[in-house]
């Protein structure tokens, strides 16, 4: 997939489009069209206002003060690090088991050119692994973010959106975030 992530976002930066956001859609409840797993990347003229909003100009990187924060103290939402990539529950998640896929140390350039691609790809494919052994096969969301410190968001759909977040932009998430990483930790490698 990295490789295909890789070629496609190289074809669409040389038709003209600056960026590309990549998704899973899994399961109807998450919008899937398709009953199969399967990502799809979409060519867009300019970064989505989320995107932009994630890399204020002249402002600290988030996404590298969220890593020092969580790696830094306590390592309660810490779930997993491979090769350079960190796998995080949420601080302040929308839903259950929020998660976010980040290098470790602030990129320089493209994630879909990045050397760490796979290795993200990878922690991705591991964490819904581990999720899909606590909670069955969930519907879920995911998005590589590819400005400044490129990332992976993941939000699975185990909550429905409703009035107060819809409305008034509030998420209500009855699982901890520390309590999603302990669950998300004991779920790894068993030992033989």
């Amino acid at each position: 997939m990295a490789t295909a992530w890789r070629e496609r976002s190289r074809a669409a930066r040389e038709a003209g489009f600056p960026y590309v956001h990549a998704l899973l859609n899994e399961g109807r409840e998450a919008g899937a069209s398709l009953p199969h797993s399967h990502t799809q990347l979409a060519w867009l003229s300019e970064p989505p206002p989320t995107v932009v909003a994630e890399g204020e100009p002249g402002s600290e990187c988030a996404v590298c003060a969220h890593i020092a924060s969580e790696l830094g103290a306590s390592h309660e939402r810490a779930i997993l690090e491979l090769d350079g990539i960190v796998l995080l529950a949420a601080y302040g998640g929308r839903l259950p088991y929020e998660l976010l896929i980040a290098p470790r140390e602030h990129p320089g350039g493209s994630g879909y050119e990045s050397d760490l691609l796979l290795a993200a790809l990878t922690v991705l494919a591991e964490a819904l692994r581990r999720l899909h052994s606590l909670e069955g096969p969930v519907p879920l969301n995911a998005w590589l973010h590819d400005e400044g410190h490129w990332h992976i968001e993941v939000l699975p759909r185990l909550t429905v959106f409703a009035g107060i977040e819809l409305g008034a932009g509030i998420y209500v998430n009855s699982l901890a975030p520390e309590d999603a990483a302990a669950a998300l930790r004991e779920e790894g490698p068993k030992k033989a």
